[in-house]
């Protein structure tokens, strides 16, 4: 891997710490050449403090260490994007990242999907006569029961596998993504999201 760590008169280079699994970023760095062949050396990160002025590996005293999984150079050799898996917090304030946010997978417009199934189902909770949207379909569904719901996954997923039986890719697309919102429903009617999934099939993995 070529390096340019004497682009700057520091002889340091900035290192991105990016959770292995969710892909979330948790934390910026800098890195000498010296820590990065500890980093390859003992498969723990290490950095170099610009206020210690030494090495220091994450997690030396906390226990919170960040074990190496990959390490990638930009396109211009002088940044680096360490992905990792995190022991414990990251952040020396005890919070998953250094931006105070939770290290949770990112499913992106599926998780906004989840989001809002869930405000669906806390206002399926409320008496119909207080509910901001008397007319919402995902509210009705909670509203009918766990039979109804499974009902509307089964009815849907046999529409699916009739469309992939014939060539209208429209009407296709359309009926898996029927089959996924109300899978989703599903989900959330048993308590459960689609991290939980992603979590049994990377065990499966």
């Amino acid at each position: 891997m070529n390096i340019d760590f004497n682009k700057n008169n520091d002889g340091l280079v900035p290192a991105i710490i990016q959770d292995a699994s969710t892909k979330n970023v948790l934390m910026l760095g800098y890195m000498n050449e010296e820590a990065f062949l500890k980093t390859n050396e003992t498969k723990k990160v290490t950095f170099f403090s610009r206020t210690k002025k030494r090495l220091w590996t994450k997690g030396e005293e906390s226990g919170n260490y960040l074990h190496l999984v990959s390490i990638k150079n930009d396109c211009d050799n002088d940044t680096l994007l360490i992905s990792v898996n995190p022991e414990g917090p990251t952040c020396h304030k005890g919070t998953d990242t250094c931006w105070a946010e939770d290290n949770e997978p990112n499913f992106g417009f599926l998780s906004q999907l989840e989001g809002i199934i869930a405000k669906r189902k806390r206002m399926s909770e409320v008496e119909p006569e207080l509910r901001e949207d008397k007319n919402s379909y995902v509210v009705s569904l909670f509203d009918a029961g766990m039979n109804k719901i499974a009902q509307k996954v089964g009815e849907e997923a046999v529409e699916t596998v009739i469309e992939a039986k014939d060539d209208n890719e429209e009407l296709f697309l359309n009926e898996s993504a029927d089959l996924l919102f109300h899978y989703l429903i599903l989900l959330k009617a048993k308590g459960y999201s689609l991290k939980d999934i992603a979590e049994v099939l990377e065990k499966r993995h």
